[in-house]
């Protein structure tokens, strides 16, 4: 008799615990009131870790977007002064926020309280965005130097030569065997350099017609950038042969996101480009605007994000390029915006940051710093940290 009480009793247990997970699954699968079966179709646009914001836009597909979300309002924490104009954008990795400074310093501060870490001099102004990849930061140099420091102490490792500024972010990706780790990097040069991260070895270089001003996007084994030569390129990263090129038609100054075979990219003559490097041909092209595009998109699961020089930030349908709303401020929008959650944060030349609902563009906070913000926002820790042209650093909260 004890031995059918139990076994009734573990089959209870079983059944009930199925029973739950049935309902986890379907309340799981369940949308929000304020999502849209449109939205849950979507691929999914996959976001790194909350804990780190270790290059420009965040990863290597360069998608602008962060984990978690945003409240309404941020709160100022701190700002580390340096003696230079900052153009560059924060990283963040291991609570420590990494940047460079018109000073020509690369600094390392501590993102909790805002004290130097460590600084290090380069030769000239550092505009270049750092990437923080396994213990290390490699960081580009107007003095045309591609730098490796240790992340901890700031010490070279070691620096590469190219034949002109560095101006764009580095990116990182492992080598086809899975055993080294290479460093990408454009320069005034005209070429995309691969460098391997231990020894500062040139792996191999592809040379493109004119300058390469923005960081070069990653996925699978491709890279794709756009030059100064009014082309976007797709580079094999294994042997850095070329896979195609596409005619953006003007020179590209701005970073482009790369998210499953496309390719988002503004360009000198007032267009936000999505391409496919499948078949090699221009998606559609939005021209709403009458100034360039410096700023690099940020791709939602619908939309995409971008800062204009018409003093906008715009915001496109991913499908047919076609408007969802534009937010006026009162100067060029260099600054790359963020999408966090419900949110987008990006800074203007107005002085001012700026965070925007993502479904209708309203204005529901702003700070003012008074000088322009063309450096782009990070966000890691539940921490917002962005530079600015009065040369410092400003981190904000968004806890309690």
């Amino acid at each position: 008799m004890k031995i059918v009480i139990k076994v009734t009793l573990v089959l209870v247990i079983i059944v009930g615990a199925c029973v739950i997970f049935a309902v986890m699954l379907i309340n799981r699968t369940r949308p929000d009131d304020e999502e849209t079966v449109a939205e849950l179709i979507q691929p999914e646009v996959t976001v790194d870790s909350q804990d780190s914001w270790p290059m420009f836009r965040g990863g290597q597909r360069l998608l602008g977007r962060a984990s978690g979300t945003l409240p309404d309002s941020l709160r100022f924490v701190w700002k580390f002064k340096t003696n230079g104009q900052i153009k560059s954008s924060p990283v963040i990795d291991d609570n420590v926020v990494f940047i460079g400074s018109s000073d020509a310093n690369v600094y390392a501060i501590d993102l909790e309280g805002g004290h130097q870490v460590w600084a290090y001099q380069t030769g000239d102004v550092v505009e270049a965005t750092p990437c923080v990849v396994e213990g290390s930061v490699f960081v580009g140099s107007s003095d045309g130097f591609l730098y490796a420091l240790d992340a901890k102490s700031g010490s070279l490792k070691w620096k590469y030569e190219t034949d002109g500024q560095i101006l764009g972010a580095a990116n990182w990706v492992r080598s086809p065997d899975g055993q080294r780790i290479w460093i990408l990097v454009g320069s005034y040069d005209s070429i995309l350099h691969c460098v391997d991260s231990e020894s500062g070895k040139v792996v191999w270089t592809y040379e493109t017609d004119n300058y390469i001003n923005g960081s070069p996007a990653v996925d699978g084994q491709k890279t794709v950038f756009g030059g100064c030569d009014a082309m976007i390129h797709v580079v094999s990263l294994t042997d850095g042969s070329k896979i195609t090129q596409i005619d953006a038609e003007s020179y590209i100054a701005a970073s482009g996101a790369f998210f499953e075979e496309q390719v988002y990219i503004g360009n000198y003559d007032n267009a936000l480009i999505k391409a496919d490097i499948t078949t090699g041909k221009i998606v559609w092209k939005y021209t709403d605007a009458d100034s360039p595009f410096f700023s690099s998109p940020a791709v939602g699961e619908n939309v995409i994000v971008f800062g204009g020089r018409d003093e906008r930030v715009h915001c496109v349908s991913r499908d047919d390029g076609k408007v969802v709303w534009t937010f006026q401020t009162l100067g060029e929008v260099d600054s790359s915006p963020v999408i966090c959650g419900d949110k987008v944060i990006v800074g203007s030349e107005d002085g001012r940051l700026y965070l925007l609902r993502l479904s209708d563009g309203k204005q529901v906070w702003s700070y003012e710093i008074g000088q322009p913000v063309t450096s782009s926002p990070a966000i890691a820790n539940r921490m917002v940290v962005v530079g600015s042209d009065d040369g410092y650093v400003y981190a904000f909260s968004a806890g309690q």
